[in-house]
């Protein structure tokens, strides 16, 4: 028991520390990016008509992606439990080639690229 009470009392001394010095620590210098909502360059006060780059949204949308196929591959590990494991890694496999071909094309087509 004298165990447990030592060890809870150092967590709650040091949770308690560190969230003192954190209060005190930073070097509170805001300014107007700063205080703004959003942090992405865009004004929230302004019109919601204006453009944006196609590009931002391009990789924007192939971040969410290949993003995804982490979801997809999941499973993986606990393909090789099943009867037949070839077959589960046959779909990884071809999952991944189809992504790699993906991104292939787009940077083939230049569609990674920031400025022309």
């Amino acid at each position: 028991m004298n165990m447990i009470t030592t060890t809870v009392a150092i967590a709650v001394l040091l949770s308690c520390a560190l969230a003192m010095i954190s209060f005190w620590l930073p070097q509170m210098n805001p300014d107007t990016e700063k205080l703004s909502p959003y942090e992405c360059g865009f004004d929230p006060l302004g019109s919601a008509r204006l453009p944006f780059s196609l590009r931002f949204f391009l990789v924007a949308i192939l971040f969410l992606l290949f993003d995804l196929e982490i979801a997809l591959l999941l499973p993986l590990p606990w393909g090789d439990q099943l009867l037949t494991p070839t077959y589960t890694f046959f779909w990884a496999t071809a999952i991944l080639a189809l992504l790699t071909l993906g991104l292939v094309y787009e940077w083939a087509q230049g569609g990674l690229e920031w400025a022309e």
